[in-house]
């Protein structure tokens, strides 16, 4: 029986009470004194014996109360710090001021690679058998940057967060090691929180349909995949839908433009450095993308930019899945899935030299192509109403729609730069529009860009121009709608029109009919 007796505070009370318990000749295996309260555990106290106990406890001077309680409260806290400390995935060390290690959670255990009994009681320096950093943690007062260290041939970043007594000197600190998948679970978490799968690429055009189709049979493959497509087309967006639809998806995903940065730099975001690589490194090195996204996905946009130096050591990892830090000697191995993506024709720069052939082979084991937005025109305006709603609630408008003629510039322009430049074209006539409607002018597209408009000089006559204009038009639109019907419901015309027009053209099934 564990019991609480609460009392007035006054000099040798605790031990007058504990006298009392001699007297009766009662089993005490456990005291704590928190004035105003000394609990008391009793194992071998009973209900009857607790009613005497009391009548004689309140004879004390100064005892105010005397009850039952489930658990002694330094017991207590005792099981929910042990339950704390092994819910923690991490390394946790807590060590004195000579850095002996007082605790340690059964990650840490694990970490070092020996039972409990061989590391409480031991030197943190025994573990990590860098003397240096433990000298500069013990003289600076546990106050050291986050570094590299390794611990039983794995690296760990660590970090100290000293502890003081009630004057303020450094009683000692806790550590915890975050081994670099770790830490690429938490950057991923909080990089791609909000990305989606399938259901966020946008378009239901027999192309995009196709596209999303066939994606999802190879997202399911565990191999390198290279994604095509022009620039704005979305390549990295696929390429996170399809790690989300691997067996991948529960781990990182990281991404890397390799025309973004230099050499040297996108070696080291990518590899990562060890300790003394180069001015300014951070002590003990620095994990790369590979190691921060063990077991699962890298990114890597505009391959086709890679410097021949990384191409070499990218086909290295391909082939064995190991490589070195920059200003390493150790090999790291690691399990990730490398998607790539380029707006280049590689194969024409393996003739040319520029890009290695059995890089390009290694990469292209799975491909897709995302065509570009002039070639699934049925994409053009659903894309244009999103954007729209988007805009309006960025730039806080009432909703704002297209006229006709702002539709129909859409519907004809090239879109060089994608859906990319679709969301930037109407940001801007949302934020520069002063009305509800948007026209063709506020769109502001560049003249003369429309195929009908490219040659100029070949127009004989307005006539052609026009006849040419509608028939592009009509040609594009009727992919999307392959009817005389729903093609004129969907330009607000009659049935009647667009079938002649459909028969002038030689266009559908409509050109046949009399």
């Amino acid at each position: 029986m564990r019991i609480d007796v609460r009392f007035s505070d006054r000099v040798g009370i605790a031990q007058e009470i504990l006298a009392e318990l001699a007297r009766r000749r009662v089993n005490v295996t456990a005291v704590e004194v928190e004035p105003p309260h000394i609990y008391i555990e009793a194992p071998t106290l009973g209900q009857d014996g607790l009613r005497e106990l009391r009548s004689d406890l309140l004879q004390v001077s100064g005892v105010l109360t005397i009850e039952r309680v489930g658990m002694l409260p330094g017991a207590r806290r005792s099981m929910y710090l042990d339950a704390l400390l092994a819910s923690q995935a991490d390394p946790v060390f807590a060590v004195d001021e000579a850095g002996v290690i007082v605790v340690a959670n059964g990650a840490a255990v694990a970490a070092c690679g020996v039972d409990e009994k061989g590391v409480t009681g031991t030197s943190m320096q025994d573990h990590i058998r860098d003397p240096a950093l433990m000298a500069a943690l013990i003289d600076g007062g546990y106050h050291l940057p986050v570094c590299e260290i390794v611990m039983n041939g794995e690296p760990y970043m660590l970090e100290a967060m000293p502890l003081h007594e009630a004057g303020g000197n450094v009683a000692g600190a806790v550590m915890t090691l975050h081994a670099p998948s770790r830490i690429g679970e938490r950057l991923n978490a909080l990089q791609n929180y909000d990305a989606g799968g399938f259901d966020a690429i946008l378009g239901n055009s027999p192309e995009m349909d196709q596209l999303k189709q066939r994606a999802t049979r190879m997202a399911m493959v565990d191999a390198p995949l290279l994604i095509t497509g022009e620039t704005g087309t979305g390549k990295e967006l696929l390429a996170h839908a399809c790690h989300l639809g691997s067996s991948r998806s529960g781990q990182p995903f990281f991404a890397l433009n390799c025309a973004a940065l230099p050499e040297n730099l996108a070696e080291s975001e990518l590899f990562g450095y060890s300790a003394g690589a180069f001015t300014g490194a951070l002590r003990g090195g620095k994990p790369g993308l590979l190691e921060l996204a063990d077991r699962g996905t890298v990114f890597l946009d505009e391959i086709g930019e890679m410097s021949p130096y990384l191409q070499a050591k990218l086909l290295r990892f391909l082939n064995d899945g190991s490589f070195r830090r920059v200003g390493g000697d150790r090999e790291v191995k690691v399990n990730v899935r490398i998607i790539s993506a380029t707006h280049r024709a590689l194969e024409e720069m393996v003739e040319r030299g520029q890009f290695r052939q059995d890089l390009l082979f290694r990469l292209n084991v799975l491909t897709l192509h995302v065509p570009p937005l002039r070639e699934r025109a049925g994409d053009i305006l659903p894309l244009a109403d999103f954007f729209l709603q988007r805009a309006c609630a960025q730039a806080s408008r009432p909703p704002m729609r297209f006229s006709a003629a702002a539709s129909a510039a859409l519907l004809t322009n090239p879109w060089v730069g994608n859906v990319r430049q679709l969301q930037n074209v109407v940001f801007r006539a949302v934020t520069m529009t002063d009305g509800r409607v948007i026209d063709a002018g506020d769109l502001e597209l560049a003249r003369g860009t429309t195929p009908a408009a490219a040659d100029a000089a070949a127009v004989d006559t307005l006539e052609q121009a026009v006849a040419d204009f509608e028939k592009d038009l009509l040609t594009r639109l009727y992919r999307e709608f392959p009817s005389s019907r729903r093609l004129a419901k969907r330009l607000g015309t009659s049935h009647s029109a667009i079938a002649n027009r459909l028969r002038r053209y030689g266009i559908g099934s409509e050109a046949g009919q009399p």
